[in-house]
């Protein structure tokens, strides 16, 4: 007779009430808002206890002044301003003012800056922001049907910092074992893009870069021979769907119907809206993040030497809304609402310290 199956039973449930209700553990405040028909699921679930800390992370800072937009261009004013030449000389330095507080605090003007020849180019985070105040302008111009009328300033994303804290670039550690290990498919390891799941750590390459379909979900309940994706790609979709649940701190119910997941016109509105977001984080990326490789530093690269890209975090950082919908843009409409010259340079053959001027018959890569 096996005494020793009771002890064990008994054991394992002792672990188990043990870990609800030991030192370090409390089950977490939540509340829940019924967001469709009742009985369906569509319920939006939130942990009450990480609101307070979302909320003071998700302030929008006042500017610093307001800009008198007329007087001279800073074009006139200034040497080598080649996207914000149409700004009066006090717009300009309202913005480079909040770019300070908003990128670079500490380290001030001189983190982009030769402080004894401001027009240099040498200081390469100069060329970067000069590609990132373009991009805030294509996005809150071009991508409104994603940002509608609140759109994004340079602060939505870093919050304060040169780097933001939620950027991706490609993972390939722990790399596998050799012989029948080799190749693991990126699975089997705490994807950190996809909520620390062991879903596939990469995919955002797939999805946020190149212009992979989203495309799993069948339409019959037996199989027809139409629907050719398989477990790889459900796997990865859900990777994809784990960073966006993350990203915005919701479920999956905020963008869809949990009888239809695949039916669009049961689906929330904001289905839609994330729709327009991956197309926008796709072009962000190819067109602005990827042409500036040869700009970074190593130390400003991803481990496998790619550029830090665009996530659905980066500029929601846990909130359904950016700064809770919270729109910064009234102070700096000339400046961030207007598309400037849209031309780059050559990157290629970037050299510190002189300066590139912008090609106005350069059309950026656009992904198909």
């Amino acid at each position: 007779m096996k005494l020793w199956l009771p002890f064990a039973a008994s054991a394992g449930a002792l672990l188990a009430v043990a870990s609800f209700v030991g030192a370090g553990w409390d089950a977490p405040p939540v509340a829940s808002e019924q967001i469709g028909f009742r009985g369906t699921g569509m319920v939006h679930h939130r942990d009450v206890e990480t609101e307070a800390a979302l909320k003071a992370a998700n302030v929008a800072p006042p500017a610093p002044w307001e800009a008198d937009p007329s007087g001279d261009k800073a074009s006139a004013l200034y040497q080598n301003v080649q996207v914000l030449g149409h700004l009066s000389g006090d717009q300009f330095n309202q913005l480079m003012a909040s770019i300070t507080e908003w990128v670079a605090p500490e380290a001030g003007c001189n983190y982009c800056h030769n402080p004894e020849n401001l027009a240099s180019d040498e200081v390469y985070q100069k060329v970067v922001a000069r590609r990132m105040i373009q991009m805030t302008q294509t996005i809150n111009v071009d991508w409104k049907a994603h940002v509608a009328q609140t759109g994004v300033t340079c602060y939505t994303c870093h919050r304060g910092k040169a780097v933001p804290a939620e950027v991706w670039s490609i993972d390939l550690e722990p790399k596998p074992a050799g012989n029948m290990t080799q190749n693991r498919d990126g699975q089997n390891v705490v994807a950190k893009y996809a909520g620390n799941s062991s879903l596939p750590q990469n995919v955002l390459v797939n999805y946020l870069l190149d212009n992979k379909p989203i495309r799993v979900h069948s339409t019959t309940a037996l199989p027809t021979g139409k629907n050719l994706t398989g477990t790889k790609e459900t796997e990865a979709t859900w990777s994809l769907m784990v960073h966006m649940s993350e990203s915005l701190g919701v479920n999956c119910m905020a963008c869809h119907n949990s009888r239809a997941f695949n039916d669009w016109d049961q689906s929330p509105p904001q289905r839609v809206t994330a729709w327009h977001g991956i197309q926008m984080a796709r072009h962000l990326n190819a067109d602005y993040m990827q042409g500036l490789t040869p700009i970074f530093p190593a130390n400003r690269k991803g481990p496998e030497g790619d550029v830090l890209k665009i996530g659905c975090a980066t500029c929601h950082n846990g909130v359904q809304k950016p700064l809770y919908g919270v729109s910064m843009l009234k102070d700096y409409v000339d400046a961030l609402v207007v598309k400037g010259p849209t031309g780059i340079p050559n990157y290629s053959t970037y050299i510190p310290g002189k300066t590139q001027v912008l090609d106005s018959a350069a059309a950026p890569v656009t992904q198909p």
